[in-house]
Order: C-alpha cells, then structure tokens, then sequence
C-alpha cells in the first residue's frame, strides 16, 4: 500500500479503536474481542453506503436494509449457521444489535423480513459490488506479484436437477457417427475455452451452467470426492485477499472458469503471474495469460505422457499457490462456506460472498499489522 493510503487507514482505525469503541462501551457494556473485529470490518466494507432504498412513500415503511445487511455481514463474521440463530443471537447480544445500527428501544423484524431482504441482496448481487470496491479501493493502485486461481466444493441442501436430453433434430450435413473414412475430413468442434476467448466476459458469466448437480474432484491425497451442489471459483493474491470470485456448477471443469475469472482479476488488480495446478493445464489458457501481460505458471498434466517439471525458479514460485488453499479453508471453517442453508445460484453466491467479504476485510487488516 502508498503511505498516503496507509496513513489514511491508520487515522480511521485510531477514530474506531479510541473513540467509537469507548463509546460503545459507556452506552451498552463491555465488548468481547470478536465485537470489536465486527465495528473495525464494517467500518471497512461500509455496506450500508450500497443499499438502496426502495421505499417509494407509500404504505409501510420496510426495515432498514443498511442494519439488515449489516447484520449478514455480523453473521458471516460470527459463523452463525442460520438466520433464526443470528436473530437469536440480536435478541439476546444488546451489543450486536446496537453495532449492526438497530435500535435498542424496537423490536426486531421477523424472520421473513430478513429471509426477503436477502433475497433482494442477493439479485442486487450487493455483497460482490461491495467486494469488488472493497478490493478496487485498496489494492487497485498496488502491483500484486502472484494470482492463484483454483476451485472448491460447495454442498448444499438441494437435489440436483435432472439433466434434460437436447431435442434431437435432423440437420444437413451432420457428420456421421463412428471413426471417419480413410480420407475424410470433419472439422473439429470448438471447445468452450475456444468459444470464451472470443465473448466479452458478461456473455461467457451468462453461459456457464450454474444450476445444482453433482461433482466429482480429486481431493490432495488422489482420491475421489462427490457432492451434489455448486464449486466456487477465486483468484487469491499472494497477500491472501481474493480478488475475484464466481459460482458455477458442481460439474463444471475448473479449466472453463480461468478465462472469466483472469478477465475479472484484469479489472480489478495489477499482477504479474497466475498460478493454476494441473486442471488447467491447457496452451489456450497460457496464451490467454500472455495476451493478457502475466506469465503462466501451470502445473503440467502428462495426460498418460511425460510429466514437465517447474524450473527451479518457476517451482519455488509456484509455492505461493497455497494462498488458494488457505483462502479455500478459511471461508469453509470460519465464515460460513460449509453451512449453506439457502438454495438456488443467486442466495448461494451471496451466502459465500459476505462471507468472501470479511474474510477480504480480516485480510487486509492483517496487511497493517
């Protein structure tokens, strides 16, 4: 970070640290630890300044969305499962309900309330807009060494939807069936990589799949592991902040997902290499890296060959890529990846990315430190 950055950051963590906090503490008690991380990441992220109102003057007035997207922010933080748990957790903590903005002297809103709240953060896709600032606002000027770039389970409490047969309709000129003839010439199908290197990014994000199925990965030790529900995707720089972040199928390759996820980290960050393990390992993927400015560091897949080691230079570079697996870890263990009570792509995205946000907001507070 610049020193005008870092100084600018400083003041406003001697406003919360020496100021807000003491506050609180005469107006509702005492703060455990995990409270006082609550205040300093949510002056962070300043979610409440990305909700818009809705409320057009007439009929009720609804709840106040900025308290209520503060309170998913709480939730993520505090590894709360459940919405009923979180409401729980206000009703009981006067602390919590004061530092997620509502007032002490009214009562809660229900739990439809927040369940339609939700759902409207979760088409207003607010959580990645505010990630996308958040990541912009402080790293978007800075000049990141390494991106790596992997995907992960993510199970959910839906049954996967049946795969429904493409109408089979007669075309001219369709190849036949079976190995071709001696001298006959097919031409080769492109393959989706091939497709998205010639899409913008909004039509490639539209086409990949992202309804519910099942998956199958190879996990660290060589064997199989299956889950009926989405992966996640994300690009990780070597401060383990994730940069970028997208949600697909269970079922979908981690290759199809490098292009948009290398056109999202373009937008955001400055990087110089882009880390991937075997299941990327494609010349189509290489190249777009280099069109793009970055060098590739793809682990080779033999495919039944001869394996191609790292150079010793690019192997102790290639290191950095446990930064994925770390960033991986903490969202499934300490923000909410692994109880994911919603359903359908949109409520599980937001799920993951206010859980992507604190952990962004823990991240580049440790950068202080």
């Amino acid at each position: 970070m610049n020193s005008t950055q870092r100084v600018e950051i400083l003041q406003r963590w001697r406003v919360v640290q020496h100021e807000l906090i003491p506050e609180l503490k005469q107006e509702i008690g005492p703060l455990t630890p995990r409270l006082e991380k609550l205040i300093h990441t949510l002056e962070w992220v300043r979610i409440e300044e990305f909700v818009a109102s809705t409320w057009n003057g007439r009929g009720r007035p609804p709840h106040d969305r900025g308290a209520l997207a503060n309170a998913f922010v709480a939730k993520a933080l505090l590894g709360l499962g459940t919405t009923a748990a979180l409401i729980e957790r206000l009703q009981m903590d006067r602390a919590l309900k004061r530092i997620c903005g509502f007032p002490i002297w009214k009562r809660l809103p229900d739990e439809s309330s927040f369940s339609r709240a939700f759902a409207e953060f979760a088409r207003a896709k607010l959580a990645e807009r505010v990630h996308e600032a958040l990541v912009k606002a402080h790293l978007g000027a800075e000049l990141i060494g390494h991106i790596s770039r992997d995907g992960t389970a993510i199970e959910a409490r839906e049954k996967p939807l049946k795969k429904v047969p493409a109408a089979a309709e007669p075309k001219p000129g369709k190849a036949k069936r079976g190995r071709p003839e001696k001298g006959e010439r097919r031409e080769a199908k492109p393959t989706r990589i091939g497709q998205q290197l010639r899409q913008p990014l909004a039509q490639i994000l539209a086409d990949l799949p992202k309804r519910c199925d099942r998956g199958t990965k190879c996990n660290a030790h060589g064997y199989k592991n299956s889950w009926n529900g989405y992966k996640l995707h994300t690009d990780t720089a070597d401060c383990g902040v994730p940069i970028s972040a997208l949600l697909t199928s269970a079922s979908v390759h981690d290759s199809q997902t490098a292009v948009p996820l290398a056109l999202m980290t373009q937008g955001r960050v400055t990087h110089c290499y882009d880390l991937m393990d075997a299941a990327y390992c494609s010349e189509e993927i290489r190249s777009h890296s280099r069109s793009l400015g970055h060098v590739p560091l793809i682990d080779h897949n033999p495919r039944k060959g001869e394996k191609i080691e790292f150079a010793p230079h690019e192997a102790q570079r290639y290191k950095e890529r446990s930064q994925a697996e770390r960033t991986n870890a903490r969202l499934k263990d300490e923000f909410g990846g692994k109880q994911v009570g919603v359903r359908g792509h949109a409520k599980v995205m937001s799920h993951l990315m206010f859980g992507l946000l604190v952990l962004t907001a823990d991240q580049l507070m440790r950068l202080l430190t």
